[in-house]
Parts: C-alpha cells; sequence; structure tokens
C-alpha cells in the first residue's frame, strides 16, 4: 500500500500475533511494524492510522501505540506532519539484516542467513573465466550489445532443451541478466497494464513484485498440501481469464514440490484452451537430490504457446547474472521489442563464461547435487531433533524446505530471531494475497555444521516466542 490511508483494521489484520512477552509491548508493536515495513508488506508512503484509530483496534493502552510510533519516527520508518498524520518511510541507511535488499555473506556477516535460497559458486567458475578471458579480445572490436545473446550460448542452451525432447533452435533463445530480467520481459511482452497474471501461492516473492511493477493483476491460486490442485487452478483460470500465468514446475520455489509430466500435459492444455500464455520457471530442474527421472519440459506439451525462463543463478552461481528466455517462434520478435526498454543485452564476459560452464555441466553438477542432498538431509535431521513440532516434506531437489509452524508466528519470528543471530523470512513474504504466518522457508545452502547451530538458534527463538498465554488468533492469520 502506497500514497494511501492505511485503515487500522488492515495494519491490526498485518500485525497478525505481534505481542513478545519477553520485551516491553511498544517495542513489539514497533519491531513488528518496522518489520513490515522493511519487507515490503507496507509500501514507503502510506498514511497509518491515528494513535486512537490502532488503540481501538488492537486493544492495548493509547501509551502503546504512541511509544510505538516514537520508536519508528526516531529510526527513521515513520515521518509524521502536523495535522497530516504519520506516512511510512525508510531510513537513509536500512538495518542490513533485516532490509530486503542486503547482500548475503556480506552484510550480513555473522549472521545465519536465511533469506537467500542460493548457493556459493560451484568449483570450475575461475577457470571458465580465464579460458573465456582468451575469447574476449574477439568480441571487443565489436560494441558489445547483443540484445539476444551470444550465438555459442544460444546454441548451447538450445542443445539442453533439444536432449530434453523440446525441439529448439538457437533462434529461439533469448539470452538475459537472468531468471528475474527473463521473467519481467516476459511479462513486458505478453500483458498490457491491467492485465491478471495467475501465479501460485506460495511463490517467489520478487517475480510476484515484478508482475505488479508492469502494471498486472496477481490472481493467486493456492497450492494444496501436496501440490498443485490442477481443478481449482482450472476454475481459477475460467473465473479471471489470466492474460498470462508465471508458474515455478521444477522443485517449486519454495514448497519443493515436482509437477508430475501428466499434470503438465493437462495444465497445458487448460491454458491453451483459455488463451493463456503460460511463462514456466524452470531454472530448478538441475537440482533434483534424489536421482529420480525428470518430466519433461513444461513446453513440450505446447511448444508453440509456452515459454520457458531459465537460470544459472541456482545450479552454478548467482554471481553470474546469466538467464534465458526458450521462445516459440512466433513471439521472439515481441520478446526482443519488450527487451529493448529494459536493457540492450547480457554481459559478453559472463556469457562467454556460462558457455564453457553448460559444456562441463555433466562434470560440474554432481558434485553440487551431491552437497545440497547433505545440507537438505542436515537440515531435516536438525528441524526433527530441535523443532520437532514443525512439520515439512522431505524436497525431492531445489534449494529450500517450506516447513509448517503450530502457530501462525513467522513474522513475529523474524525479529525474535534476529536477536538469536538468525535472519529468515516470514511465510506471508511468499504469498501474493497475505496469509501463510504458519509456514517459513529455510534454504539449506549453509554448510552442514551451520546448519546446525542455525537451527538451534532458531529452536531458541521459536520457544522464547511461544512462552506465555496462549497467541491471539485472528482472521487475517487464519486465511
Amino acid at each position: 500500500m502506497t500514497g494511501q490511508h492505511l485503515p487500522a483494521s488492515t495494519l491490526a489484520g498485518l500485525l497478525g500475533s505481534w505481542s513478545d512477552a519477553t520485551g516491553p509491548a511498544y517495542r513489539s508493536l514497533a519491531e513488528r511494524l518496522r518489520l513490515l515495513i522493511a519487507d515490503g508488506r507496507i509500501m514507503p508512503g502510506a498514511r497509518v492510522p491515528s494513535e486512537r484509530e490502532l488503540t481501538d483496534a488492537l486493544g492495548v493502552s493509547r501509551t502503546t501505540v504512541a511509544s510505538a510510533y516514537r520508536e519508528l519516527r526516531d529510526r527513521g520508518y515513520l515521518t509524521s506532519r502536523r495535522g497530516s498524520g504519520s506516512v511510512t518511510s525508510l531510513p537513509s541507511k536500512v538495518e542490513p539484516e533485516l532490509g530486503r535488499h542486503h547482500a548475503p555473506g556480506i552484510d550480513t556477516d555473522g549472521m545465519y542467513d536465511f533469506t537467500c535460497a542460493a548457493s556459493p559458486a560451484v568449483p570450475g567458475i575461475s577457470s571458465a573465466v580465464t579460458e573465456a578471458l582468451e575469447d574476449l579480445p574477439l568480441h571487443l572490436a565489436t560494441p558489445g550489445y547483443h540484445p539476444q545473446g551470444l550465438p555459442a550460448l544460444r546454441e548451447e542452451i538450445a542443445a539442453s532443451y533439444r536432449a530434453r525432447g523440446l525441439p529448439t533452435t538457437a533462434d529461439q533463445i533469448v539470452v538475459t541478466a537472468g531468471a528475474l530480467a527473463a521473467t519481467s520481459i516476459a511479462i513486458r511482452a505478453m500483458t498490457q497494464i491491467g492485465d491478471r497474471v495467475l501465479t501460485e501461492s506460495p511463490t517467489h516473492p520478487n517475480s510476484v513484485d515484478a508482475i505488479r511493477r508492469s502494471g498486472c493483476r496477481v490472481v493467486a491460486a493456492p497450492m494444496s498440501p501436496h501440490g498443485w490442485d490442477l481443478p481449482l487452478l482450472e476454475a481459477t483460470i475460467r473465473q479471471s481469464s489470466p492474460r498470462a500465468a508465471w508458474l515455478v514446475a521444477d522443485f517449486q520455489n519454495p514448497s519443493g514440490w515436482l509437477m508430475s509430466a501428466a499434470d503438465r500435459q493437462q495444465l497445458a492444455t487448460v491454458f491453451a484452451r483459455a488463451r493463456t500464455t503460460a511463462i514456466i520457471d524452470e531454472t530448478l530442474f538441475e537440482l533434483s537430490l534424489d536421482g529420480q527421472e525428470m518430466p519433461p519440459p513444461f513446453a513440450v506439451f505446447d511448444p508453440q504457446g509456452v515459454i520457458t525462463v531459465g537460470s544459472v543463478s541456482k545450479s552454478f552461481w548467482g554471481g553470474l547474472r546469466i538467464g534465458w528466455l526458450r521462445v516459440p517462434e512466433a513471439l521472439v520478435a515481441r520478446i526482443l521489442d519488450a527487451r529493448a526498454s529494459l536493457d540492450l543485452g547480457a554481459p559478453v564476459l559472463e556469457q562467454l563464461v556460462v558457455t564453457r560452464l553448460l559444456r562441463s555441466r555433466s562434470s560440474i553438477l554432481p558434485e553440487r547435487r551431491a552437497a545440497l542432498a547433505l545440507r537438505r538431509d542436515t537440515l531435516a535431521e536438525a528441524l526433527r531433533t530441535a523443532l520437532p513440532s514443525w512439520r515439512f516434506e522431505l524436497p525431492g531437489g531445489g534449494l529450500s524446505m517450506w516447513c509448517e509452524l503450530p502457530e501462525p508466528v513467522s513474522s513475529s519470528l523474524v525479529g525474535v530471531a534476529q536477536r538469536h543471530g538468525v535472519l529468515v523470512m516470514a511465510g506471508a513474504r511468499f504469498s501474493p494475497d497475505g496469509g501463510l504466518e504458519s509456514f517459513l522457508r529455510l534454504p539449506y545452502t549453509l554448510e552442514p555444521d551451520t546448519l546446525r547451530d542455525a537451527v538451534e538458534r532458531l529452536a531458541s527463538a521459536y520457544g522464547s516466542l511461544t512462552v506465555g498465554p496462549p497467541l491471539r488468533r485472528t482472521a487475517a492469520m487464519i486465511a
């Protein structure tokens, strides 16, 4: 919410169960409000309720609300003007451990960071860079702009799709600066302002933000406890007529579910019938951890109607910032037109590096998968030991575990966990339309010993949060 008045009833729902029995009420309220602002669920510029309005909505003392507002003003999260009320803001320097834009492993030094589902670089990148530098002089005599990507890289990517049973030419590949850029380009090309775009819930929050910033309306279809609810998805498509759909079919982020071949075929038929362009994110398909046979690419079931998003950020290293789109031939020009207003191409050196890494994937990725499988199993065992009341299903791949807590307290846990040296993201951050306060995403990308220690600290934080009187439930928390 930005530039608008935030009703007291709405804010009360967002706050959920904010009280922390371990400290003063005003400080708990201020911390919960600060988290909502720093996490982007209350946007800068939103006018908050008056002290009296929020006092009535929360059933607390006027002093509690006034003190909380004062602390937020002192820390730069609230700006007040006489006669105009108070609006949310961001301080000139947001605390890095709670800001949405921190650099994991750098800004968070000394903290266990569960906010980023990405691994350090695979071995071999330095060698690939050295080899790529040998070819770089061939490109220095050119302007260096490649709107569609280097031909050699596009051919490597196309070959990988052909190997998976999806006929693809290099001309159907558009190389981008990462998967998020690819998603933004595809949404911009296939939609207009005001169009509806279907997504899952839970799902990747940055991609949902990108869809909304394109001027589209997000329609979220909840996932079932065991994956995609196809009847609900089909009903949602019939009722909302989305122009496009953005889904993660391979080890869905954050749930870890893998869509079956049969479900892909059925859903592709539904999208084609509804004339909904399916934009399918497959950035995690390389990370199957149990040796299972992977379903074919979603686009196999509608090669001329499905746009596929890919990337090396999860499989090799996020610092390379190279992704791509596999595009039906008839849509390539449309995609390139949309891309021209965003950037003029991905960096040449990084494309040369990724070309070499893709040629060596068969020798690089098994080690990556083995390391992730060990860390996944380590995290699962640590959770079973230290937090036996938390429920989860072991994902067959990907980078994260989706945990269900006994109480809807994940947002409250964020601030408490930080004080115990652990950074986490609330489940609500993965919900396009609110809720999911009983869930928490835990990536298994840290070292095994670090994971064990982090879970012990998280268990201490959770224990301190749940000690005391029963938590107050609200309709917004249960929804």
